[in-house]
């Protein structure tokens, strides 16, 4: 489904869900180590590497994101100290309990509205490319949505991009859900990306995920020239 002509110039903001309690790990696994960083620092180096596109006559030198928040509840205080959060403002949401669903609508609520579009992530899946930050943004900017999804193989992933006029949905948000439960009443809304050609959405939830995610980073890293 299309949701109208170009939004060239049109303000984007990425959202990285990172305020989970990390319950099942049994430690905070935003700063668990991954490759000599913390696993959620993966993540936001992934949103600033995002490629710009240029466009056509390669014209455009704006990166696909023009500001980033990250949510954070468990641990914030830790993550805070330890992490480097590039260029992302922090936002500890009250309540981070109650669920991603929760976590997503507050965090939107607090944000502001200087953006038409938002880019959500997780914080637990740092194999997530720049490079597919990129791609669900250009198809927004080129016209599709009002909701863009990254798919792995065919398999709907992170990162999703929602319009703006969906942000009376997504503020209603409540529970561990998510938006999965919106996207899954209107299919209509919703545009495929293929970014599997460029990482993985693997996440971590327990060690061995840890162990896992560890060794596809390291292949990745071995095949880039």
């Amino acid at each position: 489904m299309c949701g109208g002509g170009s939004r060239t110039g049109r303000r984007v903001l990425a959202v990285v869900l990172a305020a989970g309690g990390s319950t099942r790990m049994g430690r905070p696994k935003q700063l668990a180590e991954l490759d000599g960083r913390p696993l959620l620092a993966h993540v936001l180096a992934a949103v600033d590497a995002a490629p710009v596109d240029r466009g056509p006559g390669g014209l455009r030198s704006r990166p696909p994101v023009d500001r980033v928040v990250v949510a954070l509840g468990g641990a914030a205080d830790a993550v805070l100290e330890r992490v480097d959060l590039g260029r992302a403002e922090p936002l500890v949401v009250e309540g981070w309990a109650a669920g991603m669903g929760h976590v997503l609508a507050s965090t939107l609520a607090q944000a502001g509205d200087d953006w038409e579009a938002v880019v959500v992530l997780l914080g637990d899946q740092p194999l997530v490319p720049g490079g597919a930050v990129a791609r669900v943004v250009e198809a927004w900017r080129a016209g599709a949505g009002p909701v863009v999804t990254a798919t792995y193989g065919g398999r709907p992933g992170h990162p999703k991009l929602f319009d703006r006029r969906l942000l009376p949905d997504l503020l209603r948000l409540t529970g561990d859900t998510g938006a999965r439960d919106l996207l899954a009443t209107h299919p209509d809304r919703v545009h495929r990306v293929e970014v599997g050609d460029l990482g993985s959405d693997a996440d971590v939830d327990v060690e061995a995920d840890l162990v896992r995610v560890g060794h596809l980073l390291t292949t990745t890293n071995r095949r880039k020239p």
